[in-house]
């Protein structure tokens, strides 16, 4: 997205998620913000036409060459914030999905934690689902999980959340859910 520049200020807006974040505008030429955007942690092209990255997606995005695992991105999609995993979410990549989901509750909304890609969860990553669950009660919002994997369909089963968030198959049945009323339950195996 194209920075928004105004007489004396600048809005940045990342590509990736959507937030965007307000600055006085650089005295330079009017088409580089590379001050703008160093200033704020972002990354991206130092021209207002773009890309640019907030600094939660350049830390959370996909980076070539790394071990699969973890947090792949953020994106939001109208009013929902998706959080997508892929490979093992435990002890070792728990600060990252805390501080993704803290990210996803500031950007305010619904919010979509997708474990398509994730075939195993421990008691971490279960602990900051279900405490990003209560974010999003007391913030007026909902909290969806995609689970393919039948490995975390038993986990969310045995410990008794398949009844306190919301599971879905997939990601577009989460999103749908999120979009309905908060009495249409979400398409969900472990129903």
């Amino acid at each position: 997205m194209a920075v928004v520049l105004a007489a004396q200020l600048a809005t940045l807006t990342c590509d990736n998620c959507g937030d965007s974040v307000t600055g006085t505008r650089p005295l330079a030429d009017g088409e580089v913000v590379w001050t703008l955007l160093s200033e704020h942690g972002w990354g991206g092209s130092p021209l207002a036409d773009g890309p640019h990255r907030c600094a939660h997606c350049i830390r959370f995005g996909p980076t070539p060459g790394t071990p699969p695992g973890g947090i792949l991105g953020i994106e939001h999609l109208g009013g929902v914030t998706v959080v997508t995993t892929a490979g093992d979410v435990d002890l070792d990549t728990g600060d990252t999905l805390r501080m993704a989901l803290r990210h996803a509750a500031d950007m305010g909304g619904h919010v979509l934690v997708d474990l398509v890609r994730t075939d195993l969860i421990d008691s971490t990553a279960l602990g900051l689902l279900v405490r990003a669950h209560h974010d999003a009660v007391e913030r007026g919002a909902r909290l969806c999980v995609a689970v393919t994997s039948p490995l975390i369909r038993q986990v969310l089963q045995v410990t008794g959340l398949h009844d306190v968030l919301a599971v879905a198959d997939n990601r577009t049945a989460a999103l749908a859910y999120l979009a309905a009323d908060q009495s249409t339950a979400p398409t969900s195996a472990a129903s």
